[in-house]
This record gives structure tokens, sequence and C-alpha cells, in this order.
């Protein structure tokens, strides 16, 4: 007679398992398809464990036969490696959708199940049934069962295994956990069908517990029931950056499809491939090479740019090491690709050269009509001079042989010869002047390491800014604290022009009121050569310095050169290492500042 034995308290414990981990599993909201299959797959091994509960219990209390029970208990046996093979193509495919191709599945389950409940009329299933499995003799229906059931545990099995293949680390131990819980139940079932160990109907429902045991750690170690995991693997494909992941001896074990799509390389090719083995083809890794060895003996990360010539990219690269528990793993190496932000920059950088060459021929489009003005009074004198020495020159001719005239007169004629070329020579060398400092601004150069002293820039100043201030009634008051003779580096022309245009828009804020000043100060701090021009006049509102040296804005609107202080700031940033600052206050006026710092 059967009694209750320690198998039956196993499967008792076996089943409070169960049902604990399908509330466990459904416990979240909303519910996920997975979160469904996994309970579902559960839920029909607690059919299982149930009926085999209900079937000894009613068997000691009633003596009912326990073959009645067995259609009951196999709901559950025929279910389970459907639910399972669903489950894992779940798994490893987060787009998956049941279908009506999938509820073709369940066609072999439900004609076993009915065959069972039917036994006694055709004994298909079973030819004789007993509570010792090794006492069974079964029918040719059970074999195709066997066969089904072992057929759809393999696959999905090797569905598992592929998806582990693809992934690494965090999902192949997460696919273990899963494969090992159930395999389990199907190894022993495997072994007790050949006779190999001895079972009896609870043996199968009580190594489910095994089985449960590993998924509850893949659930709660690996979070095996949320879609992040599920989908992570998706999202590092659809990255825009690509990557590759190194173990510790610098073979590269894993990488996304960006990486192979934007490198035009195959898997085969580079899996299980040495990182020095793919340098051969792309030159440009070499520097790889040293930033691998670097990140491998200490936790930081390396960023460098390169440019790849095969695939004409530029990238920054990033190279970190994987580090657990203070043990060095392996590095990730990290490709995002800017060359677009490279190409932007290109474009930016020619179109601010082309802007600055425009707005500097608008400049001296505004100053030729003051360089003619300038020009014109020189060339009179220089006309009036050459008069001059030419009635000089006809009165020395005439006074050769004059008895009249002594040597006195002729000392006196040449004296004043002499006075005249020396004003010839001053409106020369003063024309001399304003064509190089015209050329200067109209002849672009690039050379940032030129040498000049404050005296040649007062000069260039004065000479451009002569006739606008001129023309505006506005004095430049010169204070200059420092020698003169203090010797500069850098472009002259691009300085001159941004104190030219500082000097327009002080000019400008005067509104065209005549008799002010503008003070141009040049003096020396402890690290600085600070040029100053300083005005009185209407000052800059908050919005308007708020956006200075943030975007392209001219203070002196339409009238202006429209260089505007972000070019003057970006030019004494790029060619003299400096910067500019200002002082403004509505009404009393504003004060640039131009800080170059002394070598």
């Amino acid at each position: 007679m059967q009694t209750i034995d320690m198998s039956f308290i196993l499967l008792i414990i076996s089943t409070l398992m169960i049902l604990f981990l399908i509330r466990y599993a459904l416990r979240s909201k909303p519910i996920t398809q997975m979160q469904k299959l996994f309970a579902l797959m559960l839920g029909s091994v607690a059919v299982i464990c149930l009926g085999l509960i209900i079937q000894k219990l009613c068997f000691l209390a009633f003596a009912i036969p326990p073959v009645y029970f067995e259609g009951f208990v196999y709901i559950g046996t025929c279910l389970f490696p459907v639910m399972f093979f669903i489950m894992a193509a779940c798994f490893v495919s987060p787009n998956f959708r049941f279908t009506f191709k999938h509820s073709l599945l369940f066609i072999v389950p439900i004609v076993n199940v009915l065959l069972i409940f039917t036994n006694e009329w055709h004994h298909l299933f079973y030819e004789v049934y007993s509570f010792n499995l090794n006492e069974m003799v079964y029918g040719p229906d059970a074999y195709i069962h066997l066969a089904y059931t072992y057929g759809l545990f393999f696959l999905g099995i090797v569905m598992l295994l592929k998806h582990s293949a693809k992934t690494s680390g965090f999902f192949s131990k997460q696919t273990l956990m899963i494969i090992v819980g159930v395999s389990f139940p199907v190894i022993v079932n495997v072994l007790g069908s050949f006779n190999i160990i001895q079972m009896n109907v609870y043996t199968t429902p009580i190594s489910f517990s095994f089985a449960v045991i590993f998924l509850t750690f893949a659930i709660l170690k690996f979070n095996f029931l949320s879609l992040t995991p599920i989908a992570l693997e998706k999202v590092v494909d659809r990255m825009s950056d690509s990557y590759i992941v190194l173990n510790d001896k610098n073979i590269i074990v894993d990488f996304n499809k960006p990486f192979i799509n934007l490198f035009k390389v195959s898997d085969s090719s580079i899996r299980n491939h040495s990182v020095y083995e793919f340098s051969k083809y792309f030159p440009s890794f070499k520097n790889l090479e040293s930033s691998i060895q670097s990140v491998s003996m200490s936790s930081k990360t390396i960023y460098y740019e390169i440019f790849v010539e095969k695939i004409s990219r530029y990238f920054n690269v990033e190279v970190s090491s994987i580090i657990d528990d203070g043990m060095f793993l392996g590095s990730l190496v990290l490709f995002k690709d800017i060359t677009q932000h490279e190409e932007d920059m290109k474009t930016i950088k020619d179109n601010q050269d082309m802007l600055i060459e425009r707005e500097r021929f608008a400049s001296l489009g505004q100053m030729i009509g003051g360089i003619a003005h300038n020009l014109k009074t020189p060339i009179m004198s220089i006309a009036g001079a050459a008069e001059a020495l030419n009635d000089l020159i006809t009165e020395y001719d005439k006074s050769i042989g004059d008895k009249d005239v002594t040597e006195e007169d002729h000392h006196a004629i040449a004296e004043d010869m002499r006075s005249w070329v020396s004003k010839v020579k001053i409106h020369t060398t003063y024309m001399s002047d304003v064509i190089t400092a015209v050329k200067g601004q109209a002849v672009s150069t690039n050379s940032n390491n030129e040498s000049f002293t404050v005296e040649e820039l007062i000069k260039r100043v004065s000479i451009l800014m002569k006739h606008e201030l001129k023309h505006s009634l506005v004095e430049l008051n010169y204070k200059i604290e420092i020698d003169e003779e203090f010797k500069l580096h850098g472009n002259m022309n691009s300085l001159v022009q941004v104190i030219d245009n500082l000097i327009s828009n002080a000019i400008q804020s005067y509104g065209g009121k005549p008799d002010n000043i503008i003070d141009f100060i040049i003096e020396k701090d402890a690290k600085n050569l600070v040029i100053s021009i300083k005005d009185y006049g209407c000052g800059m509102d908050k919005e308007v310095q708020d956006k200075l040296f943030k975007e392209m804005i001219t203070t002196k609107g339409k009238n202006g050169t429209g260089l505007g202080l972000y070019m003057s700031y970006s030019n004494i940033k790029a060619k003299f290492n400096g910067t500019l600052t200002f002082e403004s206050e509505p009404q009393k006026g504003t004060t640039f500042h131009i800080l170059i710092p002394i070598a």
C-alpha cells in the first residue's frame, strides 16, 4: 500500500516554489509578453504537480485509480515543451508576435491529451500503467509524444545557444541559467526513459524544482523578464557609434553592426582575431595598440582623434578598460564618427575666412573717400612745390653771368630749393605710409608671427582712421603709457582691423554729434599689453551686451563695417592668443580692452 514518502513531500515543495515564481513573474505592471509566456510555461508545470498531488491524495483517501488523473496531468506535460519553445523564440526576438502558425504547435499536444483521456478504449498511449515508470509499458503514441517533446526542447535550447553565441557577458550568463534550468528535467526524463535511472511519476515534477532555482536566479540576478536586456542587443546595433570589445589578450570578442557596416568587414574576419591583425588593414589604428596597453595598466580612459583613409572618415576614439573586482578583463573601444562635424568646422572656417575677406574689402570701400582726401592734399602740395622749384630754376638760370647777382643771392636760391625739396620728401613719405596702410588691409596674409612696434601700429591706425575721425568731428586722444618701440608679435593687419572697427563703433556711439573724443590707450599690466578704446557715447543695453562675442552682431547697424565684435574677438584669440573684454553703461559710454599676452 502506498504512503506519503519523501518524494511526495518534495513534490509539494516544488509546487509551492513554482506557484510563488508564477506570482513573482506577474507582479509588475503592465505585464509584458515575456512575463505572460514565462508564467504560462510555469503554469503547465504547476498543472502537472497539482494533478499528481490530487492523484496521490485521492488514491490514499478514496482508492481512486491513479490512471484516471493522468489526462489532467498530461495537459501540463504536453503544453510545457510548446510553451518553452515559444518563450525561447520571444527571448531571442524582441519583435516576436504569436501568429496562426504558432497555434499549429498545439495540435500534437491536444491529440495526445485526448488519447490519454480515452486510453482505456485503445491503449495507444499506455499499454500498462504503473506508478513506477520502469514498470510502465507505453503504446505507440507515447513515443510520438516523447519525440515531439524532446524535439521542441532541442530547438528551443539551440535558439538560446545561438542567441548566446551572438552576444557576450551579460547575455551569455543569463541564457546559460535558462538552458541549465530547463535542461535538468529533460535530462532526468531521458535517463528515465532509457531505464538508466529509477523513476516514479514524481521524479519529473520534482526535477522542476531545480529548474525553478536556476530560473529564479536568472530573474533576480540577470533581470531575465525585463524588456531591457532582451532589447539591448537591438539597441547597440542601432547605435550610430561603433564599438569593439577586446579580451585581456587583445582579441576582438564582440562588436556591433555599425562597426561591421562602417569599416566594411565581415564577422568572421575580425571575431576572435587580434586587434593587431586588424590594424594591418587600417594603418590609422596603430595608435590604438599603445592606447590599449596604457588602459590595461590603469583604469583611465584615453581619448584621441584619427582619420581612416581607407573609408575617408574622422573618428573620436575612446579606449576604456573593463575591470571586475580589481581584475583587468579587457578593453572597450568606442568609435564616434565626427566626419560631419569636421566637414562642418571646415565649412565654418572657410565661410569665416570668406566673411573676413568680404568685410575687409567692405571696410576698404568705406575708406576710399578718406584715402582720396588724404592723398589729394600732399599731391597738391607736391605740385605746388614743383611749380616753386621750376620758378627757382628759371631764376637761377637767368642769374648766370649777371654781375648784379651776388654769391649770397646764389646761396639764397639754393636754400629755397632745399626747403621745397624737404617739403616734397615729407609729403611723399606720408603718401607712402598711406599706400602701405591700405595695402596691408587689402592684401590677405596668414602670417601670425610678424614683428611690429607700437609706433607702427599707431601710425597705421592714424592714417586709416584720419578721414573718418575728421569727417565726424571726433578727436582721437592718444594715451600711450608704454615705450613706442615696444614690439608685438602677430598679424598687424588683423590687429589694425580690430582697432579700426572698435574706433568706428565708438564714433557711431555719438550718433553724429560733433566735438567729442575717443581715448586710445596703450598700457601694460603684469601679464598683458592692454589696448583700450574708450568712448563717452550712448553705451550698450543689456540685450546687446549678452550677444557680444557669441554671435555675429555689429553695434553700428547698417552704417557699420560689418566685421562684428564676434569676428574681432575671434581674430584676437586666433592670431594673438589674447582676448577682448568690455565695460559698458547705457548713456555713459563703452570701453573695449584688447589684451595681448606679453611673451
